[in-house]
């Protein structure tokens, strides 16, 4: 909340100052401060709502709120950052004058506003719409050091083409935090591998655990940023040993090595026979068989005789 105070307060001074200095550099930052004042406003009401229990319809809660905050926050980069292009275009071939004293002036309150907003933000990244909002402040950040440079230049050189110069510069920051950030809310809609995991290193991991035959139908993603989920079929090798054993040790694995907490994990038999894969097996019979057959009442929905009970486990 002190970061959206600070943020709309110095919003409000470089778009006051902007207009009258006639820069459009200053009133470039001050639409990136908007879209900071947004961003932070869209991370307190996603914290808020994430922060709900789940119910009988939102099983996994509100914390995907957090993603499409984040999303209508890169989609308003985007649209400023060509707005603010397009205008500074313009302005290279009118070269208005700028009164450089107040634009430097309010660009070096702007950056101190910036810099205090970044210590606030700095620690709580990993939630992926506040990620967006320090995003913001990082490229308003560096727009006010250029804001500030651009009115001593003008000061001492009068060249106020500089101007547009740097509003261009300031836009092409904005894209580039906006598309960074969209990145990361894609993968998380396309359940992508969180970053720093790779599926195949958590396969291998997982089949070097003893008991552990092989494993197959391996998923992993993101449910909210910092909230990882998988789900597998294991293979245990012998029939009469621990599954629950086998089970647990890869629950550890996961959550220790790879940060993955929640994992629902389904436990198949590799030498007694069982009907245990989603594919067409031994026995003559794919999943679809089973669960249409007529002589078949008793099979579960999941295609298993109904003496074959794979293990589930959900941690």
């Amino acid at each position: 909340m002190m970061s959206l105070a600070v943020t709309a307060t110095v919003m409000l001074a470089e778009a006051v100052g902007g207009y009258w200095s006639g820069s459009l550099s200053l009133l470039a930052d001050a639409g990136h401060m908007l879209t900071d004042a947004l961003a932070l406003g869209l991370a307190v009401v996603a914290m808020v709502l994430g922060a709900r229990p789940a119910d009988d319809r939102r099983t996994f809660g509100y914390r995907r709120i957090e993603i499409l905050a984040a999303l209508a926050n890169g989609m308003a980069l985007i649209v400023i950052s060509l707005g603010i292009i397009r205008e500074a275009i313009t302005r290279f071939e009118t070269a208005p004058s700028v009164d450089w004293r107040v634009m430097s002036a309010i660009a070096l309150v702007g950056l101190v506003a910036n810099v205090i907003g970044l210590s606030l933000l700095g620690g709580h990244r990993d939630d992926l719409n506040v990620k967006g909002a320090f995003l913001h402040m990082l490229g308003d950040t560096l727009s006010s050091i250029g804001v500030l440079v651009g009115g001593g230049v003008i000061g001492f050189t009068g060249f106020t083409r500089i101007d547009p110069a740097l509003s261009i510069f300031i836009a092409v920051l904005i894209l580039a935090s906006s598309l960074s950030l969209l990145r990361d809310v894609v993968d998380v809609l396309l359940e992508s591998t969180p970053p720093g995991i790779r599926t195949e290193t958590v396969r291998q991991a997982v089949a070097g655990i003893a008991g552990v035959g092989s494993v197959h139908d391996l998923h992993i993603w993101s449910i909210a940023s910092g909230m990882p989920a998988l789900s597998a079929h294991i293979v245990v090798q012998n029939a009469t040993g621990d599954r629950d054993g086998v089970r647990k040790a890869v629950q550890c694995e996961l959550k220790q090595r790879f940060g993955i907490t929640h994992a629902t994990l389904q436990l198949e038999l590799d030498n007694d026979g069982d009907c245990c894969c989603c594919h067409e097996c031994e026995c003559g019979h794919d999943e679809t068989e089973a669960a249409q057959s007529p002589n078949n009442e008793g099979a579960s929905h999941d295609g298993h005789a109904p003496h074959e009970h794979p293990e589930h486990a959900h941690h």
